[in-house]
């Protein structure tokens, strides 16, 4: 920034300037600079403040904090250690002596280090309290310096960096996430699953943004003449319950909310058979939903208006006992997702035996439906956002931010594998998602996220 103020200065002066010669004789004029003189030395007052800070804040500072902490960890773990060989050859007399004056040590140097770390954090908050004070100053007074940029030199520099940001963020969003390095499932003709893209559809539902909470898409298994039907369900009481499934003749009717189909499941919300929690599927013709109020997955026979219901077992987290969410939210009455793939439905739940861990198990289809072969899996249900399957192949997304979702986890039901490391994102067009289900028929996702429906497609190996 100091050269270009410079260079303007300077042109400005030489333009100020000009000299003619007639008749053989110079002609002078008299220079009137009506520009204000360049403050130098406040430019200069600046460059000298920015080289103290890059002085006085070093790499070394950084890390001592961390290194304080890593030495306090190791002495705890090194505490307990000597306690429990203290619990396991104590004598009562000289091991236990011994023992205890190694522990009393130990706990000396522990109490030394968070000393030292307390008075470490204690002089980096000073330290970051007058360095914010410093860049305050030097912001402002750079402000007050562009006031001399009469070509707007500096604006226009700033742009451009702003520019080449966006073209290279644009440019890493167009690249494919690369494919997780999972083996391929046998079962699954079209590979395990690369990355989602998209969103391919997105639209405020009929019901504009009075219901965050629900669930919609195609069913995977549809009756004859169903085929290019879509289904919706928004829990309209209370963003935890609904008592009908709604239904459009195609996708531009569903997006423009007209000529909706309602299919009633009770006449009042909530009771027995109501709808509970946004995670609910539609398969053959049929909403499967966690039941009301009771640990058990009920399935709407569309055509006969007719319920059924298959409990889980015993100890089952329901009434928001074992919601997804993550650090800052939970998505409630999710205690129960029910998820649609190849082979048919799945549902997901959890209990207190399983230590809050995600338990799959297949939905087999009857009136009433009955459960199958079911996976007790080492994924906390509560550090999910939410589930889908694909293939026989259980996945998890959280929460990374307002634009995007990562699936990070997934659970082979064939070779009982699982992995953390998937990193596909989803970029997401509202904050929360609230329900999302694989179609294997279109092999797309669909998301109810705040109240809007989108689509994604799905890519795989």
């Amino acid at each position: 920034m100091k050269s270009s103020l410079l260079s303007i200065l300077m042109a400005t002066f030489f333009l100020a300037l000009f000299a003619q010669r007639v008749s053989g004789k110079d002609c002078v004029c008299e220079l009137n600079n009506l520009l204000r003189p360049f403050p130098m030395e406040k430019l200069d007052s600046i460059h000298t403040e920015a080289c103290q800070c890059n002085r006085h804040i070093t790499s070394t500072q950084l890390m001592e904090v961390d290194e304080l902490m890593l030495g306090v960890q190791r002495r705890l773990e090194q505490l307990e250690e000597s306690v429990s060989v203290l619990e396991n050859e104590d004598d009562g007399d000289l091991y236990g002596a011994v023992s205890l004056r190694i522990i009393e040590l130990e706990l000396a140097e522990i109490l030394e280090l968070m000393g030292k770390l307390k008075k470490t954090i204690n002089s980096h908050k000073r330290l970051s309290e007058s360095t914010a004070t410093e860049l305050q100053n030097m912001t402002e007074g750079m402000k007050d310096l562009e006031a001399f940029d009469l070509s707007h030199v500096v604006s226009k520099q700033r742009e451009n960096r702003r520019m080449k940001r966006d073209l290279a963020e644009c440019q890493h969003e167009l690249q494919a996430t690369p494919r997780p390095p999972t083996p391929r499932p046998r079962r699954c003709p079209q590979g395990q699953l690369a990355n989602v893209t998209g969103p391919r559809t997105y639209a405020v539902t009929q019901y504009k943004t009075s219901y965050p909470y629900g669930a919609w898409g195609k069913d995977p298994k549809p009756a004859p003449g169903k085929e290019d039907m879509y289904w919706l369900v928004a829990l309209t009481s209370g963003h935890v319950h609904a008592n009908y499934v709604r239904h459009y003749s195609s996708l531009s009717t569903t997006m423009a909310g007209v000529g909706p189909m309602d299919a009633s499941i009770s006449s009042s919300n909530p009771s027995t058979n109501t709808i509970m929690g946004p995670n609910v599927v539609l398969y053959g013709d049929a909403l499967y939903y966690g039941c009301y109020n009771t640990p058990s997955v009920c399935r709407f026979n569309i055509s006969t208006h007719s319920v059924t219901n298959t409990p889980l077992p015993n100890n089952s987290g329901v009434n928001n006992k074992f919601p997804f969410g993550h650090l800052d939210a939970t998505y409630k009455y999710t205690d129960l997702d029910l998820a649609t793939d190849e082979s048919g439905v799945w549902v997901v739940y959890t209990a207190p035996d399983n230590f809050g861990n995600v338990i799959l198990s297949e939905v087999i289809e009857g009136s009433p439906p009955s459960l199958g072969r079911t996976w007790r899996t080492s994924l906390h249900k509560r550090t999910a956002t939410n589930t889908f399957m694909a293939c026989g192949v259980l996945y998890a997304t959280r929460f990374l931010g307002k634009h995007t979702e990562e699936i990070f986890y997934s659970f082979d039901t064939e070779t009982k594998e699982e992995r953390y490391d998937l990193k596909i994102h989803i970029k997401k067009m509202q904050t929360n998602i609230q329900s999302l289900n694989y179609n294997p028929r279109d092999r797309m996702l669909y998301v109810y996220s705040d109240a809007y429906i989108v689509s994604y497609d799905t890519v795989f190996e």
